[in-house]
């Protein structure tokens, strides 16, 4: 089963936004603050929970759930670009006093840090990003995607996970326990995305809404992040699982254009703070601890 994830110590809406976004505070009250953002697109926070509430051990973290997805409704008929979510992320970080701006992403958070962050050059009425935490980013260029939607279809259609499928159906707990069956349901459609299918278990299921992430990929168009972060000069930090389906080469050169390391985590997919969470906190707490930025008053 799922673990349980505890109460969150502050939440609410923001009010500055274009639409209203819930966000959530945990950890450590009045210590550096992190913000933490998700993946997706068109997903929400809570399934990065419990896991990643280990940053809050040492510091203050803020994760909210992206327009469009979770708690955080949108107009349908206005469509949700990555410009939306840069804007968006930018009130949060007014609205909610992160200055210093200290970013955690993940998947598609990873990639929302470095769009804010390659905006940011060009609109210096934006807080600049003090330090980025890159986990597992997703595709940086559109090539790198396309080969990522390419290899994790493959997955899902391996005997390994057709396998883990036929043995839920024989189960019978789709009729003996229907609410013990979506779970699993959910973990087997997740599978490809873990270096050993049968590590996607006790996982916190979660949505994509299907409408968000069509039309922020769209906005994105033909996309090169990799080449429009030559120049950025920020302490960062990247880890990548070794057997994600998502190109390695992808994470590899932003780091080299970001001028840091990119740190590979063997026997490990998409999904390092469920499948690796040692080597992966290992990799990125001593990371945090040496780039603390002052705060500012």
């Amino acid at each position: 089963m799922p673990q349980p994830i505890p109460a969150p110590r502050e939440e609410g809406f923001t009010t500055t936004t274009g639409s209203p976004l819930y966000w959530v505070k945990y950890g450590v009250q009045g210590a550096p603050r992190l913000l933490v953002l998700h993946g997706g697109p068109g997903a929400d926070h809570r399934y990065m929970l419990p896991q990643m509430l280990h940053l809050g051990e040492e510091f203050d973290l803020l994760f909210y759930d992206q327009r469009g997805g979770g708690r955080s409704r949108s107009d349908a008929r206005v469509p949700i670009t990555w410009q939306t979510h840069v804007e968006d992320m930018a009130a949060i970080v007014s609205e909610l006093g992160l200055d210093p701006l200290s970013i955690v992403g993940y998947s598609w958070g990873a990639m929302l840090g470095l769009l804010y962050t390659i905006e940011q050059r060009k609109n210096a009425a934006l807080p600049a990003p003090a330090r980025l935490t890159l986990i597992n980013p997703a595709p940086l260029t559109r090539s790198y995607r396309q080969q990522f939607e390419d290899e994790f279809a493959r997955r899902q259609a391996s005997p390994e996970i057709q396998q883990l499928r036929d043995e839920l159906t024989q189960s019978d707990l789709r009729e003996r326990d229907p609410e013990a069956y979506r779970p699993r349901a959910f973990e087997r459609s997740v599978a490809g995305y873990f270096s050993d299918p049968r590590n996607a278990k006790d996982l916190t299921p979660f949505r994509v809404v299907a409408r968000v992430q069509q039309s922020v990929w769209e906005s994105l168009g033909d996309f090169d992040l990799v080449q429009e972060l030559s120049g950025v000069k920020i302490p960062s930090i990247i880890v990548h699982g070794r057997d994600d389906p998502i190109p390695l080469a992808s994470s590899s050169e932003a780091a080299r254009a970001l001028g840091t390391k990119c740190i590979v985590l063997d026997d490990c997919g998409h999904v390092p703070y469920v499948e690796q969470p040692a080597r992966l906190f290992a990799a990125i707490d001593p990371f945090l601890d040496e780039t603390n930025p002052p705060e500012r008053s």
